[in-house]
């Protein structure tokens, strides 16, 4: 098939007539062009920051936390009020706690210390515990999920041992280390290695099987193929079970000192309660959740610093 294109005279003309007219220089063209002078552009002025998008994100991120602590003490003076004298209003916890923590460190014998003293000993407790942990689980982590056969060994193991309550295991720890600080350095090893264990076994079996297979090429050594392949590619999945460990041990740690009795918050706790101080649980109620949530944090943020998210392009 052949087309045809059909100019019209009439077209030709207006176009002709447009660009003579585009081509004939005005009478501003004609001074400049005479005056040589160039006028330079104003450049565009950078758009001024808009302080009202800093503002509704600053309110954002304070005012939920801060109805929710409204909420809660709201509540808490409510439930107050209806149980009479039973549980403390918010005022007369807040005054009790400013009398427990103007002389924190106090010590008047053995068995009556400040809560300073019990915090720095539960913590004492939970590093030894989850270092332990640490040495043990990590490594297990890495050779579970590098060999098949191990994997198949252990795996009936953790899942037969894992979902049992950690004071389950404290009787044992009194029975083979016939005391009550290291069976509580116990309960909080066994509770804090089955997170650890299987994170690590999982980041390690989720590494990309061309690396194995470069490192196959290169010969490289065992040593080498967990420092320069796995240890990097596992690290998120190892600081993940990290914080969900320690998250778990400081947990443990308190039902676990209510019942071995001596220093700590669980035992500062129960001595609290024997004394019909309700004042004092409830602070000590919050002193547990502000230190594990700066516990909690500090890992976010560790790990955070060694997490790299990939640049999507």
């Amino acid at each position: 098939m052949v087309s045809a294109v059909f100019h019209s005279p009439l077209a030709s003309s207006v176009a002709s007539v447009a660009v003579k007219t585009d081509a004939i220089p005005g009478p501003s063209t004609r001074a400049a062009g005479r005056n040589h002078h160039h006028v330079p552009t104003a450049s565009a002025a950078p758009a001024p920051a808009r302080p009202a998008t800093d503002w509704r994100g600053l309110w954002l991120a304070l005012l939920p936390p801060v109805f929710g602590l409204g909420l809660l003490i709201g509540v808490w003076a409510l439930v107050s009020i209806s149980t009479a004298s039973s549980i403390p209003s918010p005022l007369e916890t807040f005054k009790q706690a400013v009398v427990i923590f103007s002389d924190p460190f106090y010590r008047k014998g053995p068995n009556d210390q400040g809560v300073g003293w019990n915090i720095l000993m539960s913590l004492e407790r939970v590093a030894v515990g989850f270092g332990l942990a640490a040495a043990v689980g990590i490594p297990a982590g890495f050779m579970i999920g590098r060999f098949e056969f191990l994997s198949r060994m252990c795996n009936p193991l953790i899942s037969l041992l894992r979902p049992v309550s950690p004071l389950a295991w404290l009787p044992i720890g009194l029975l083979v280390f016939k005391g009550a600080n290291p069976a509580a350095i116990w309960t909080i090893f066994i509770c804090s290695i089955w997170p650890m264990i299987i994170n690590t076994a999982v980041g390690v079996q989720r590494v990309p099987q061309d690396y194995m297979n470069v490192a196959r090429v290169l010969n490289l050594s065992e040593w080498k193929i967990v420092t320069k392949i796995l240890f990097p590619s596992v690290l998120p999945y190892m600081l993940t079970g990290v914080r969900l460990a320690v998250g778990t041990a400081w947990l443990v740690i308190v039902a676990a000192e209510m019942l071995t009795g001596g220093v700590g918050i669980g035992f500062w706790v129960w001595d609290e309660w024997n004394n019909l101080n309700v004042k004092n649980i409830i602070i000590a109620i919050f002193v547990i959740g502000i230190v594990g949530l700066i516990l909690e944090y500090a890992l976010i943020k560790i790990a955070t610093a060694f997490t790299f998210e990939e640049v999507k392009t």
